[in-house]
C-alpha cells in the first residue's frame, strides 16, 4: 500500500469512526456514571501525565521567581529551594510586606503620646510569647491592629477552640502546631527576600514560589500581619483587591454555620502538615488578559463542535480529574467568600488547597477579559458535603507527580462568571457574549492559537456560575463547549450527581455533532432563542435548540480549515429549510400547547429569513447597484418590518383565538360563523398564492441585476402584502379558532372537546382536509421556490 493511501485511510478512519466514538453514548458496565467519551480521548494519551507539560519555569521581566533557579532550569525535588535575592520595595506596584522597614505603625507611650513604630517589631514581640489558648492567640493579633481592639471579637476563632474541637485536639494544636506556625511566620525575613509584584488588571504576569515561602507568607495571613489590607473602605488602596488577613473579613467572627469552623479545621490541619514536613516543590500564578471577541467574531467562526471531545460524568468532581486543566468557579475577587461565610465550589477548592489562597494577597479583581491559572497546588484534606454540610474528612495524600519545575502537575484555572438574579439578564446578548470571552481567554493558557488540531490537556469544569451566581447550566454548558472548541481543548463536565443534566448535556452534544454545527451557528441560534423574551422566561433552551435543527438534513462533516473566519457572507438556505419543515408538520402530531409554540418559533423563522433577506440585499447594493436601486432598497425595508409585525400579531392572535375557542359560554352560532369565514379566507389564501405564482417576481435571495427593476421589487412586496393579509383577515374573524392552514385541525378538536359545540358545528360547511392539505403545500411549494 502507498504512502498516500495509508494517509487517506488514517483520515478517513479519524474523521468518521473517530466522530462515532465522540458521539456515542456509554451506559454499561461499571462506567454508567459517565457519557461521551473515556477520559484518556482529554489526556492525549493513556496516562493523565501523558500530556505536555505547561512551560517551564524561567525568571523573566514578567515573571517573577522568588526562589533560585538552577541553570539547568531544573528544581530538585529533595529540598526546598534556596529564596531569590532581592531588595525591599514599598510602593503600588508591589506587596507591601509586614516585615519592611517602612511598615509604621502608630502606638501611644506611657504619657499619652503617639509616635509610629516599627510593626514587624510588634509582631516578633507578640509572636514570640507563649499562646496557650485561642484567647492568647486574639490578644497577640490585636497588639499589632489595636486600631480593631473594639471590632475584631473573635467569636468564631474562640469557639472554634473551644466548644467545636476536641479538648485533645485543641490542646495539641496550642502546644505543637501553633508555636511552629509562629517561627514560620517569623522567618519571613529570612524566607522572601525578592519584592513579589502585584499581579495587576491588563497585564501578563507570573509569580513563582517556592511551597516553603507560600507557608510563611499564609502563616502571616493567619496571624492577619500584612500592612493596609484590614481596611473595608471603597476608597482604601487594596480596595480593587481580595481580603488576605484572616480576621478581616469573618473568618474568626463567624459563628452561625459549622461549615465556618470545618474551613478552619482545614486551614489548620494545613499548617500541621507543612510544619510536620516542609513541602519541596513550587506554585505559579499566572495572570492573562486577553482581547475579548465581539458578538460578530463568535458568529463567524468555522470551529466543528464535534471536533470537541466531551466526556460528561455525574459521579466525580473537578478535583478528581488528574492531569486536565481543572476550572475554579471563581469570583472576580479571587476566594469570593473563603475567609468569610461562603462555602461552594471556590471556597472548598481554596480550603482543600491552601496555596490558592496566596493567590488573594497579589492578584487584583479580575476585569471580564482575565484569568488566573494556578500550577502547582497541592491537595491537603479530604472533605464531604457542600455549602452547610460541608465536612473536614481528614488528611489527603496528593501523589500528583512534579514537572520539571517541581510543580504539582495541578493547573487550577479561576475564572468568574457574572451573577444573575433572572433569566432574562443571563439571556441578554452582551453577557452571553462576555461569558464565552471569559472561558475563551481561561482555555486558551498556551494554546496555539494557529492550530487545527487538538491541544492537551483538556479542561475539567462543570456547573459555572450557576450556584450562587444563579447561572443556567444548559446554557454555561454550551458556552463552555464553545470555548474549548474555539481554545482546541478537549472538555470533561462534572455535574455533581445530576444524572439528568449529564443525559441532557450528550444528547445535546450528539444532536449538535450530527449536523455538523458550528461555534458561529450555535452562538446565532442563542442570540436568536435570547431575543426572544418568551423564549427565555420559559427557558428551555435545549428544546429549543432541538426545534430549530429538527428536520435539517445533517451536512457532511467539513474537512476544511476551522479556523475562525474574518468575513464570510451569511445566506438563508438553512433558515428557509427549517421554515419549510415546519410548514410541512401536521398539527395532528402536536398537543394544544405544542402547536402554539411551533407557531411562535415559525414566525421566529420568517423574522430571520426576513433580517438576513435585508442584510443580503444591503450588502450586495453597496457593491454592484448604483444609487437608484439604493433608494429602492431603502423602500423595501419598511413593508418588510410591517411583515414581521403582521407574523407577530398573528401570533397573539393565536394566543387569542384559543381562549376563544376554549369558552363554555362562546355561542354555537358564532362559532358556525366562524368556520364559514375560515373556509372563505382559505379559498382566499389559495388564490393569493396562485397569483404570487403567475407572476414573475425576484426570489428572497435575488441577483442584483434584478434588484435593480423597481418594478419587480414593488410587485413582490405587494404580492407578498398580499399573502400575509389575507392570512391576517383569517386571525381577525371574531371567536376564530383557525389562525393559519396550519391550525386547520385545531378546531375540530376543539369541537369535540366542547360539548355545546359538538353537533351542530358538525353539520356546518367547514374547511375539507383537502383543502387544508392543498393550503400548506402551496405555501411550501412557493417558499420552495423563493429558496432556489
Amino acid at each position: 500500500m502507498s504512502l498516500l493511501s495509508r494517509s487517506a485511510l488514517k483520515s478517513f478512519l479519524f474523521k468518521n469512526i473517530h466522530l462515532r466514538l465522540f458521539t456515542m453514548n456509554v451506559d454499561t458496565g461499571s462506567n454508567d456514571h459517565w457519557r461521551g467519551v473515556p477520559l484518556t480521548e482529554l489526556y492525549g494519551s493513556q496516562s493523565p501525565w501523558g500530556a505536555p507539560e505547561f512551560p517551564l519555569v524561567a525568571p523573566s521581566y514578567n515573571h517573577a521567581v522568588l526562589y533560585h533557579v538552577p541553570s539547568s532550569g531544573c528544581v530538585a525535588g529533595d529540598r526546598p529551594p534556596k529564596p531569590q535575592i532581592g531588595q525591599d520595595k514599598w510602593d503600588s506596584e508591589h506587596v507591601r510586606m509586614p516585615c519592611s522597614s517602612h511598615s509604621l505603625y502608630p502606638v501611644e507611650d506611657s504619657a499619652g503620646e503617639s509616635h509610629l513604630k516599627r510593626r514587624w517589631e510588634m509582631i516578633e514581640n507578640a509572636l514570640s510569647k507563649p499562646l496557650r489558648n485561642s484567647h492568647d492567640l486574639s490578644n497577640a493579633i490585636i497588639s499589632y491592629n489595636t486600631k480593631f481592639r473594639n471590632i475584631w471579637k473573635f467569636k468564631g476563632l474562640h469557639k472554634f477552640f473551644d466548644e467545636y474541637l476536641e479538648e485533645e485536639e485543641s490542646q495539641y494544636f496550642f502546644d505543637v502546631t501553633l508555636p511552629e506556625v509562629a517561627k514560620l511566620a517569623l522567618s519571613l525575613p529570612k524566607l522572601v527576600q525578592a519584592p513579589i509584584p502585584l499581579l495587576k488588571q491588563n497585564k501578563n504576569r507570573s509569580i513563582s514560589l517556592s511551597q516553603q515561602q507560600i507557608a510563611c507568607l499564609l502563616a502571616n495571613a493567619f496571624f492577619s500581619t500584612f500592612p493596609r489590607r484590614n481596611s473595608r473602605k471603597s476608597n482604601s488602596e487594596y480596595a480593587s483587591y481580595p481580603y488576605i488577613n484572616f480576621n478581616t473579613y469573618s473568618l474568626y467572627e463567624a459563628t452561625d454555620s459549622d461549615a465556618n469552623l470545618e474551613k478552619l479545621k482545614c486551614i489548620c490541619h494545613y499548617f500541621r502538615r507543612v510544619v510536620t514536613k516542609v513541602p519541596v516543590g513550587t506554585v505559579t500564578y499566572r495572570r492573562r488578559a486577553g482581547g475579548a471577541r465581539a458578538g460578530a467574531g463568535w458568529a463567524r467562526s468555522r470551529r466543528a463542535l464535534h471536533h470537541v471531545p466531551l466526556h460528561v460524568d455525574s459521579r466525580h468532581t473537578i478535583e478528581d480529574a488528574d492531569g486536565l486543566i481543572q476550572v475554579d468557579f471563581a469570583n472576580k475577587f479571587l476566594g469570593g467568600g473563603v475567609l468569610g461565610h461562603g462555602c461552594v465550589q471556590e471556597e472548598i477548592r481554596f480550603v482543600i488547597c491552601p496555596e490558592l489562597l496566596l493567590s488573594m494577597l497579589f492578584t487584583e479583581e479580575l476585569k471580564a477579559n482575565e484569568a488566573l491559572i494556578i500550577i502547582g497546588a497541592e491537595r491537603y484534606s479530604e472533605y464531604s458535603g457542600y455549602g452547610g454540610s460541608f465536612k473536614w474528612r481528614g488528611s489527603f495524600g496528593d501523589e500528583t507527580p512534579r514537572d520539571t519545575s517541581a510543580r504539582r502537575r495541578c493547573a487550577v484555572l479561576a475564572v468568574d462568571a457574572l451573577p444573575y438574579t433572572s433569566l432574562l439578564r443571563e439571556f441578554r446578548k452582551d453577557n452571553i457574549t462576555r461569558e464565552l470571552n471569559k472561558a475563551w481567554i481561561g482555555f486558551s493558557f498556551d494554546t496555539d492559537p494557529q492550530s487545527s488540531s487538538l491541544q492537551y490537556p483538556g479542561v475539567a469544569t462543570g456547573n459555572w456560575g450557576c450556584g450562587a451566581f444563579g447561572g443556567t447550566p444548559h446554557l454555561k454548558s454550551l458556552l463552555q463547549l464553545m470555548a474549548c472548541a474555539e481554545a482546541g481543548r478537549p472538555m470533561a463536565y462534572y455535574t455533581f450527581s445530576d444524572d439528568t443534566l449529564r443525559d441532557d448535556i450528550i444528547n445535546m452534544y450528539n444532536l449538535l455533532a450530527r449536523h455538523n454545527v458550528t461555534v458561529g451557528q450555535l452562538y446565532k441560534h442563542i442570540i436568536n432563542f435570547s431575543e426572544n423574551r418568551q423564549n427565555v422566561v420559559k427557558g428551555k433552551l435545549h428544546a429549543y435548540l432541538e426545534q430549530v435543527l429538527k428536520g435539517v438534513k445533517p451536512p457532511s462533516p467539513s474537512h476544511e480549515d476551522d479556523k475562525m473566519e474574518t468575513s464570510v457572507t451569511e445566506t438563508i438556505p438553512e433558515t428557509v429549510l427549517e421554515l419549510e419543515s415546519g410548514l410541512k408538520d401536521s398539527p395532528d402530531l402536536f398537543s394544544q400547547d405544542e402547536m402554539d409554540q411551533c407557531l411562535l418559533d415559525t414566525a421566529i423563522k420568517m423574522e430571520e429569513v426576513n433580517r438576513q433577506t435585508d442584510s443580503i440585499t444591503e450588502k450586495q447594493s453597496n457593491t454592484q447597484v448604483n444609487n437608484k436601486a439604493e433608494v429602492s432598497i431603502c423602500r423595501t425595508r419598511q413593508p418588510t418590518f410591517d411583515t414581521k409585525r403582521k407574523i407577530e400579531d398573528s401570533s397573539n392572535s393565536l394566543v387569542s383565538n384559543k381562549l376563544l375557542a376554549t369558552n363554555k359560554h362562546t355561542s354555537r352560532q358564532d362559532n358556525d360563523q366562524s368556520e364559514e369565514n375560515n373556509s372563505d379566507n382559505m379559498q382566499s389564501l389559495l388564490d393569493t398564492i396562485q397569483r404570487m405564482e403567475e407572476g414573475t417576481m425576484p426570489s428572497a435571495g435575488v441577483t442584483a441585476d434584478k434588484q435593480n427593476s423597481k418594478k419587480d421589487d414593488e410587485q413582490t412586496l405587494n404580492t407578498r402584502q398580499s399573502l400575509f393579509d389575507t392570512m391576517q383577515k383569517m386571525d381577525e374573524e371574531p371567536n376564530s379558532t383557525v389562525s393559519s392552514p396550519l391550525l386547520g385541525n385545531q378546531s375540530k378538536n376543539v369541537s369535540i372537546n366542547d360539548s355545546n359545540l359538538s353537533m351542530e358545528c358538525g353539520q356546518r360547511d367547514r374547511p375539507t382536509s383537502e383543502m387544508k392539505k392543498k393550503t400548506t403545500k402551496k405555501i411550501t411549494d412557493y417558499f420552495s421556490k423563493k429558496s432556489t
